[in-house]
């Protein structure tokens, strides 16, 4: 299949493509080509824990591989000092206060459409492109302006939306998803049609850049902590782990606790105990999404929406739902006491375990509203 740009007299945007060396990004760049964008790709370079094992070259070598194959230049741009200091320091600051982080947010937030988007636009390109399973839609504004909207990706089981909540206006103005409207399947289908290295390479997991890395490893390198109790809810001690900034809430393995019933029900950690590094668990009381017969609220600080206001009125009665962790089933929610910067959210059923420093995100039908920070 033709993969290189055509002349076109009527000339598409210069568009910078993040070419991580996978797959998705790698027919990102393909099909940019083939719809004649003016395309270019870079690598961006990440910071490296000195005691893991060095990934980015042999991941730019694919990029590399790719970007001969499309004909396309490839630059090598250097956020390591960005992603030491917005990403991984801001994980160790939220494991450090009994938080828990989502580095995949902050990264997108801060290096990908931060760093890497003002970088090409200093460069001379007018957009950028990303692999990420989502959408951007673009409509006519009031008063004859564009206005875009965040859309969750063709692949439901891929959609990154959840991911992508703090981007605004601004940068999805300047934003192509290019594989949002494809399943994954058809997306390596595509890179085999077009003669790319990456078609079946697997994809990568775990945290945005640094890979599948063990947590408790990599924070045992940078906080001192000491192994202290669990407790249950009647304040009784009945076990121990390995330091409460470990553990998140929801959290069911990694703690030791007194022999018990076999058939009794399983444990998770509820709370933490910074200061007397403790650990509060207790058995699930009801399965998640079901009727609690009390009205649950969730605070959100941080708030942000994606088209730059609350959203009242998008659909009619204002019934909202949201997500609290990737992938999870969106839940009806109703918001109160919105303002800027801050909403409360009241779900319509029972959500177990609500981390402070979690992303919820709001949606509206295929719509990502925006979202907010656990507190």
């Amino acid at each position: 299949m033709e993969t290189r740009a055509k002349e076109n007299s009527d000339a598409k945007p210069k568009v910078l493509v993040a070419m991580s060396g996978g797959v998705d990004s790698s027919v990102s760049a393909a099909l940019l080509l083939e719809q004649g964008y003016d395309v270019e790709g870079a690598f961006i370079v990440t910071w490296q824990a000195p005691w893991l094992p060095c990934t980015w070259r042999e991941e730019r070598r694919d990029a590399m591989r790719v970007a001969a194959r499309l004909g396309i230049a490839l630059h090598t741009i250097d956020l390591s000092a960005e992603y030491e200091r917005d990403v991984v320091r801001y994980l160790i600051r939220e494991y450090e206060s009994g938080r828990t982080p989502n580095p995949d947010v902050m990264c997108n937030k801060q290096i990908k459409f931060g760093a890497f988007l003002t970088h090409a636009v200093e460069q001379g390109f007018d957009m950028i492109a990303t692999g990420h399973y989502a959408r951007v839609v673009r409509e006519e504004g009031e008063g004859g302006g564009e206005h875009f909207r965040l859309c969750t990706g063709a692949d439901r089981m891929k959609d990154q939306s959840y991911f992508l909540w703090t981007l605004g206006q601004s940068e999805l103005s300047r934003t192509l998803f290019p594989v949002g409207a494809y399943e994954k399947k058809d997306v390596r289908e595509l890179a085999r049609q077009y003669g790319l290295p990456t078609a079946d390479k697997k994809d990568s997991q775990g945290v945005c850049f640094l890979g599948k890395i063990d947590m408790k490893e990599f924070l045992s390198h940078y906080i001192q902590t000491e192994s202290g109790d669990v407790y249950d809810t009647d304040g009784r001690v009945i076990g121990t782990h390995d330091g409460a900034v470990f553990y998140t809430i929801g959290q069911r393995h990694g703690f030791l606790v007194q022999a018990q019933d076999p058939f009794a029900e399983p444990l998770y950690v509820v709370a933490k105990d910074m200061e007397h590094n403790a650990l509060v668990v207790a058995p699930a009381p009801l399965s998640e999404g079901e009727e609690s017969g009390e009205q649950q609220t969730i605070e959100l600080s941080d708030v942000q929406w994606v088209s730059g206001e609350a959203p009242y009125g998008v659909l009619p009665g204002g019934q909202l739902c949201a997500r609290l962790r990737y992938r999870q089933p969106l839940f009806p929610v109703t918001l109160t006491e919105v303002t800027s910067t801050h909403a409360t959210v009241i779900p319509a059923t029972l959500q177990r375990f609500t981390p402070a420093g979690q992303s919820l995100v709001l949606y509206a039908e295929d719509t990502c509203l925006g979202g907010g920070i656990i507190t």
